[in-house]
């Protein structure tokens, strides 16, 4: 019995030694590898924070390019007729957006389905004007139609309501 007593005052403070030497190291690791973790997605952070802004701007340009102010007078030539101008502008909308596709990738899904709103119904609006004048009108008609149109809606246009939606995402993600 005695080595029993004797073997147990040896074994229970080097188990006790032993048990806090494991927490401590534990400890010491988990919190280097939460500090290996933090700096990783800091480094992460800075590569892809110039390539957010980047997209946004690009997202910017396309709504800019889409306006349908800008978008007429663009893409309007002399010599063409209405259809031929509503062909270019629904082709312009389109390869526009075509060519930004990647771009969703660093948008919030907000402000991707409202770049894509802003595209379906900058189309439709130059639709609605084109069935409103005559196929083989002059592209001016088409154009003035589109213009009437556009400063006749008494709300704003979807891409100035992604944009406004937009420069406040930027601003609090910056």
């Amino acid at each position: 019995m005695n080595a029993l007593v004797e073997i147990l005052k040896i074994m229970i403070p080097a188990g006790a030694v032993f048990a806090a030497a494991y927490f401590l190291v534990k400890r010491f690791l988990d919190n280097d590898q939460k500090r290996r973790e933090h700096e990783l997605k800091k480094t992460a952070q800075a590569a892809i924070t110039p390539l957010k802004i980047q997209a946004y701007e690009r997202i910017i340009i396309l709504l800019e390019r889409i306006n349908p102010n800008s978008l007429v007078v663009r893409v309007n030539k002399n010599g063409m007729s209405a259809r031929q101008l509503h062909q270019e502008l629904v082709a312009s909308v389109k390869s526009e957006y075509e060519h930004n596709l990647s771009q969703q990738i660093y948008l919030s899904s907000g402000a991707w389905e409202l770049v894509k709103t802003s595209k379906e119904e900058i189309i439709q609006l130059v639709n609605i004007s084109s069935s409103k004048v005559a196929p083989d009108a002059n592209s001016s008609e088409l154009a003035m139609m589109i213009l009437n149109i556009t400063a006749n809606l008494g709300k704003k246009l979807p891409n100035d309501v992604a944009i406004d939606y937009i420069k406040k995402e930027i601003a609090q993600i910056f």
